[in-house]
Parts: structure tokens; C-alpha cells; sequence
């Protein structure tokens, strides 16, 4: 979710303004995996209009924090954090994603992140969709890119508790969901976005977002209404794991299933 040497392309995308690197995964003391047996009614749009939220594929950076959390190393990937490209299994599981999209009712919008990961994991998977799929409307929006870190971007905590202990105490102090790395953003920044983008969403449209954990994450957050110690407890998102919101009209997008994994090759999953 960080970095790589290769440049963004903006070829079939529309841009438009909005304002995340990722919130820090947290391994939950639950686990979530799929909610049934649920009835939508009270305002659910008669087409059963649905949010797909999938975060991109495995990234260099992905692979580079895995390493560095196991040899202490600094991380150089030689690029911005929104030019971070998708690993070798980053690709496979874009390839995946795309196959199960293919065969299920295509999104009538896709809007995805600008960073160059998670474009690049919508045009994968696109090259599996057949010609009337990828004709879908594609919008590229600022407001679902990864949390910034700033300063302690390309970072693991042990490196930031390492050279920077007065910044790491800060942080323990203010708490994790305020916390704005200097020159960064806190979750709750992202938060601030994301609601921004819910208000924009046409809810009579099924859609699909392309993004980052922290994105899905802080969608659950303020789509259930929950508290900091909520939205730490809720298990990590995986790579190019999909999860699912049904539309209404009356209320906030009402969770179906998260971090659905089943069209990944148990060997390709990664976090």
C-alpha cells in the first residue's frame, strides 16, 4: 500500500475532486464473516440497488512493510505512495476479482481510488469482463484514495516508536482514530471524505468502489454508526476481498457481507 517505481496512467478514466494510506490493520479478537437472514425493507430500492467495496490488489509496498516488519529494514520503493503498482499476485488476484465479476450483474458505475494500485486492479480485472461490462461508466474520485501518513509514511510502528519516540508517544496520547501523522491525516479525516462521497452516491445505481482498507474500514465505521473501539475491533481487510452493502433510500447502506474471499485462490490471499 505504499510504493513502487511505476507511473500513473489516466487512460479511460474520468477525474474528479474529493480527498487516505491505510488505517493500520488490527487483528481482531472476532471475526466477521458474513451477515444472513437479514431483511431489507423500509426504503430498499425496488432493483436491489447494491455497493460493491473492494480493496485493491496486493501491492510492492504490501510485500515491502511484510519484509521490513520481519528484518527491521527501512522501506525504499523510490516512488509517491500514489504510485504504488500492484505486485505479480496483486495482478492474479485483480485477474480473479474480474472473473467473478463476469459472471454476476454488472455495477452500473465504477468509482475507484486515483492511486495507481487500485487503478490498476480495475483494469485487470476489466480485461476479464466481456465487452457490455467494460463499457461501465468509470469515475475516478480523490475522496477514496488511502489515508495519508505524511512524515511517517513508508513507516512501521516499530521504526516510528524507533526514531521518532516523542511522535510515537503523541500518538498513544491523542488515540489512533485522531491521530494525524505531521503532514498526514487521522481516520477520522478519512471518515469526513468518505461521508462526503455516501452523500454523493446515487442510490438507485448498483456501483462498485475500488480502494484501500482504510476505505472499507471507515464505510463500516460510519455505515453502522459505531465507536473507535468498534471500528478497532472489526477484523483486517485482504487484499482484493470484496464486501457488500444493500442500497436504501430510507437510511444508511446496510452491510451484507464483508471481506468475502471465495473467488481467490486460497494460495493468493494476502493482507
Amino acid at each position: 500500500m505504499r510504493r513502487s517505481g511505476e507511473c500513473a496512467r489516466w487512460s479511460g478514466f474520468v477525474l474528479i475532486s474529493g480527498a487516505c494510506s491505510a488505517v493500520e490493520s488490527r487483528r481482531a479478537a472476532f471475526t466477521v464473516e458474513r451477515i444472513s437472514d437479514v431483511r431489507f425493507d423500509d426504503g430498499l430500492l425496488p432493483e436491489h440497488a447494491e455497493l460493491l467495496v473492494v480493496r485493491h490488489g496486493e501491492s510492492r509496498a504490501n510485500v515491502a512493510f511484510r519484509e521490513a516488519e520481519i528484518d527491521g529494514e527501512p522501506i525504499e520503493l523510490g516512488c509517491r505512495d500514489a504510485d504504488v503498482a500492484l505486485s505479480r499476485t496483486g495482478a492474479e488476484q485483480a485477474a480473479a476479482l474480474g472473473r467473478w465479476l463476469r459472471e454476476r450483474s454488472s455495477p452500473q458505475v465504477v468509482y475507484c481510488s486515483p492511486y495507481l494500485r487500485a487503478r490498476q486492479t480495475w483494469q485487470i480485472a476489466a480485461g476479464e469482463l466481456s465487452e457490455t461490462q467494460r463499457s461501465v461508466s468509470v469515475v475516478v474520485d480523490e475522496r477514496l484514495r488511502d489515508r495519508e501518513m505524511g512524515h511517517l509514511e513508508l513507516h512501521t510502528p516499530a521504526m516510528v516508536s524507533s526514531r521518532y519516540p516523542e511522535e510515537a508517544r503523541r500518538r498513544a496520547d491523542v488515540g489512533e482514530f485522531y491521530y494525524r501523522p505531521p503532514g498526514g491525516e487521522s481516520p477520522a479525516d478519512v471518515a469526513l471524505r468518505l461521508r462526503s462521497f455516501l452523500r454523493d452516491l446515487d442510490r438507485a445505481k448498483s456501483a462498485l468502489v475500488v480502494g484501500h482498507d482504510a476505505v472499507v474500514l471507515l464505510l463500516r465505521y460510519i455505515t453502522e454508526a459505531a465507536s473507535e473501539e468498534e471500528l478497532w475491533r472489526l477484523p483486517p481487510v485482504t487484499n482484493a476481498s470484496v464486501s457488500r452493502w444493500e442500497m436504501s433510500t430510507a437510511q444508511q447502506p446496510r452491510l451484507v457481507a464483508y471481506n468475502e474471499l471465495h473467488h481467490l485462490p486460497t494460495e493468493s490471499r494476502t493482507s
